[in-house]
């Protein structure tokens, strides 16, 4: 009996070990089972979301102002060296650096003192002259009579006339020299030809100014301030082309507005008109330069000051404008979804141009009366319905 017992026991047992394995095998299989059916509940649920709630634009082409940025450089417009005329010393300087001044104010005053003494001379030397051509004047007069009644000859006639006539041209001599030196004295008071803001001084008081040193500063126009810009030969031709193929309508004679733009991204309160251009491409640069004028009656613009220089007043005919967010772009360049007629997202490549505000330029892509997706777009896929937000 033990002995049966014993082999009934052993069986149970080895019976049991090859149960567990084959249980084992069964679990897993419930587990893939279970994992299978609740992703499959989960498909399911995501199916039952529906269609992606999107807003959307329709393209609409429309005339859109164009305007074309430059980076550029304002330059006075009449800008003047002040140069001493005279040698001497330099007195003093009267002016502030830095600071406006008016046609005819006083910058710089030179030693008059050596230029006094010359216009004394020759204003001596002119007295000297007259004198000796009162006296030659008065000899001819007796002369001509006593030479007609032959008193006197031909010849004391003839001396008569050439001594009046050389201390006439000796007088016209003296006031020239006078005249010179009256001049020389009036500059020693060195004035502003213009109206402008002034330079730095470059020679301090008391320097000896001749022909080698003779600039003491500059001075400035602010209004108008002149501003230049430049094209670069390629841009220029594709300008062209857009002109030949109606895809830029320019304004009016070319006529185009010019805009400031500041360094801290304010518009200068006034426009400006090309004024200029320049006949030839700079061999060095390639570039095209032109200059535009812009009333400055504030002094905001100061020479040499980098702007911004936008110019207005050109049309782009049909173009087609997007928000900004409508506008995706991923490894193959911008793109965005167009809902076609059956309700669906189509993905669709774009060429974008510039930005326009909030907007952006649709180049290529797109045609009239096409629906764009503007919100909702990130998480569409080709194919995938939409509904339109209304």
């Amino acid at each position: 009996m033990r002995n049966i017992l014993h082999c009934g026991s052993g069986a149970l047992l080895r019976r049991t070990r090859s149960v567990r394995p084959a249980l084992a095998v069964m679990c897993s299989a419930c587990m893939v089972l279970t994992v299978m059916t609740s992703c499959g509940g989960h498909d399911d649920k995501k199916a039952a979301a529906g269609p992606t709630l999107v807003s959307v634009v329709t393209v609409t082409p429309t005339n859109l102002p164009v305007s074309i940025e430059y980076v550029a450089q304002t330059q006075s417009s009449h800008q003047v060296n002040i140069q001493a005329r005279v040698s001497g010393f330099l007195d003093r300087q009267v002016y502030t650096e830095g600071a406006l001044v008016k046609a005819g104010q006083v910058l710089f005053l030179m030693d008059k003192k050596p230029f006094q003494a010359q216009l004394n001379g020759a204003a001596a030397a002119l007295a000297r002259q007259k004198a000796a051509m009162e006296t030659a004047r008065l000899n001819l007069e007796r002369t001509k009579p006593l030479a007609a009644q032959n008193a006197l000859s031909q010849k004391d006639l003839d001396d008569a006339t050439g001594s009046f006539e050389s201390s006439a041209a000796a007088v016209e001599q003296a006031i020239s020299q006078l005249e010179t030196a009256r001049l020389n004295l009036s500059y020693c008071t060195i004035t502003s030809p213009i109206s402008g803001i002034t330079g730095a001084a470059l020679l301090q008081d008391g320097t000896y100014i001749n022909q080698q040193n003779s600039q003491l500063t500059t001075v400035a126009v602010l209004s108008p301030m002149w501003v230049n810009f430049s094209i670069s030969e390629n841009e220029m031709q594709r300008f062209r082309d857009k002109i030949a193929r109606k895809l830029l309508i320019p304004p009016p004679n070319g006529s185009f507005d010019v805009e400031i733009i500041l360094v801290d991204g304010s518009t200068f309160p006034h426009k400006g008109k090309i004024t200029y251009a320049s006949p030839s491409y700079n061999a060095q640069t390639g570039t095209f330069l032109l200059r535009a004028s812009v009333d400055n009656p504030k002094g905001i613009l100061r020479p040499n000051q980098y702007v911004r220089a936008l110019l207005k007043g050109g049309i782009k005919p049909g173009a087609i404008v997007l928000p900004q967010r409508a506008v995706q772009q991923g490894g193959k360049g911008h793109f965005v979804w167009v809902v076609d007629k059956s309700g669906k997202a189509e993905y669709r490549p774009v060429t974008a141009g510039e930005w326009h505000g909030n907007d952006w330029l649709i180049e290529e892509g797109l045609k009239a009366g096409e629906t764009v997706v503007v919100d909702g777009g990130l998480t569409l896929q080709s194919g995938a319905p939409v509904t339109v937000k209304r």
